[in-house]
């Protein structure tokens, strides 16, 4: 039974991998220009179907406010792994930036989240499991995992061994 909170919030537990999948295509839907992705861990199915990189592509060309950052513990396995977002972002690195950690307190995080521009997030306290939290509009709660996500960017480099190299 839904309450009146979940109807107007989109509030939910989340509870399992598919809980999981839905949440995430449906806040990326919601997303018009901006998206922040904190990964301590990319799994292959993870950003990576048809419906959810068709919403990265849309977020990527939505025009001159376009901005998605991700953080990324492991580039390198995500590479090694021929993720589809990796693939993405070499194909639209103007609109897609990734980074990775590098000081120790924020390399062992591993919380995973996703902060819209629409008041939406998704947080999960242990990104290997896919038990968590999301909200459409919560922007409360939001704020901290905004906040939290920009000051790891600020300390972070960016992730230059995902650069396509055009020799």
């Amino acid at each position: 039974m839904q309450t009146e909170s979940t109807r107007d919030d989109g509030r939910r537990a989340i509870d399992s991998r598919e809980a999981l999948a839905a949440a995430r295509l449906q806040l990326l839907a919601a997303t018009r220009n901006q998206l922040v992705l904190h990964l301590p861990l990319l799994g292959r199915d993870d950003y990576a179907n048809d419906a959810e990189l068709a919403e990265l592509k849309r977020i990527a060309t939505s025009g001159r406010r376009a901005d998605i950052r991700i953080l990324l513990h492991d580039p390198a396995a995500a590479l090694r792994d021929g993720h589809r977002l990796i693939l993405l972002f070499q194909r639209l690195p103007s609109a897609i930036a990734i980074r990775t950690p590098v000081e120790d307190a924020d390399r062992q995080n591993t919380s995973g989240w996703l902060v819209n521009d629409t008041g939406g997030y998704l947080y999960l306290p242990d990104a290997s499991q896919p038990q968590g939290r999301m909200a459409l509009t919560d922007r409360p709660a939001q704020v901290p995992l905004q906040q939290q996500f920009d000051e790891i960017w600020g300390r972070s480099v960016r992730a230059s061994e995902l650069q396509n190299l055009d020799l």
